[in-house]
């Protein structure tokens, strides 16, 4: 009968902790594939040859990819989780370190068993398309720091354009902006590079207000939009699903949505609001009349961020192009 066994990894820049759940055995091996030869001849020492490995470790950005891809070579099994959501699975814990890390890890996957799906490790496009999306998110951050210290700089120290302080910001906000456009180009080029991509991309493009950058963040965040089961899904992750907040007849507090959540994401679908309300005659329709209608503008702007979310969901699921009905006769 085959056997399974449950390996927790906790994964830094240098080395990474390995914890096996039922043997309860430790190791720590240096993070590099030399380090993940190491890690398979330890295991094969610990476990039967007929049990099966799954592995759980968290998503540390660069840190956890060669692992990924060494696991994926060895067609072993593994999960790629939340930190958040195990700390929150395992109830109160005392104390951190690596090793006691490793241990949670494996004790999650364990537990957890039945409903974690494995990882796969995404398309070389997607994974690429994920860094310059991330790049090009710190390099606008980074220009709108020196764009607000240089009002700052103008408004309380009357700094005239010649002043080096102003010249000098202006000169990076320029340059950034130089940049940020290059990410752009490259990030345009590798969606129009992949055939699946491209036509994701266009679909979610169809939907008024839905701009390339929001389209990007989509496509990669869902994995080609694979990752979640349903607009609602990811309405939720994206921090605009409502949620009650009532128990007995003590607690009546309103309905509103979760602060967990990819606020990056909700910033965008945020500004492209705007957007939709400009250019689309039943959104701005839709908008104006809940206002008269005294509906607080945060409701009413969550509302469409969520018909725009279940708008490109819909787009891609049926492989068609939205199109605007709002004035067409019944």
């Amino acid at each position: 009968m085959k056997k399974n066994d449950y390996v927790g990894l906790d994964i830094s820049k240098e080395k990474f902790d390995v914890r096996l759940y039922y043997q309860q055995k430790d190791g720590i091996f240096p993070n590099r594939p030399s380090g993940f030869k190491k890690m398979k001849s330890w295991l094969s020492k610990q476990v039967d040859e007929d049990t099966s490995l799954m592995f759980c470790f968290e998503h540390t950005g660069l840190y956890s990819v060669p692992l990924q891809v060494y696991l994926e070579q060895e067609n072993q099994d593994y999960i790629q989780v939340s930190g958040l959501q195990v700390k929150r699975s395992l109830g109160i814990q005392r104390g951190k370190n690596d090793r006691v890390d490793s241990k949670r890890l494996a004790q999650y996957s364990h537990l957890y068993r039945e409903e974690l799906k494995p990882t796969k490790l995404q398309s070389p496009h997607l994974n690429r398309l994920k860094y310059l999306l991330s790049f090009r998110s710190r390099l606008v951050r980074q220009r709108a720091g020196f764009k607000a210290t240089v009002k700052e700089f103008k408004v309380y120290l009357a700094l005239p354009n010649t002043d080096v302080l102003i010249r000098s910001q202006q000169k990076m906000i320029k340059t950034l902006t130089l940049e940020i456009r290059s990410v752009e180009k490259e990030i345009l080029k590798i969606i129009t590079g992949d055939k699946k991509i491209h036509e994701q991309y266009d679909l979610a493009t169809s939907v008024t207000g839905i701009g390339m950058i929001t389209a990007a963040h989509m496509i990669a965040i869902t994995n080609c939009f694979t990752d979640f089961k349903n607009w609602r899904k990811f309405a939720c992750y994206a921090g605009s699903a409502p949620f009650e907040h009532q128990s007995g007849k003590s607690i009546r507090g309103r309905t509103r949505i979760s602060h967990y959540a990819n606020k990056q994401m909700k910033a965008l679908l945020t500004n492209d609001i705007k957007s939709a309300i400009q250019y689309s005659p039943e959104l701005r329709h839709y908008y104006q009349k809940r206002i008269a209608e005294g509906k607080h503008k945060k409701i009413v702007t969550n509302i469409i961020r969520n018909k725009l979310i279940s708008r490109v969901f819909a787009t891609v699921k049926r492989g068609s192009p939205y199109v605007e009905t709002f004035g067409f006769a019944a």
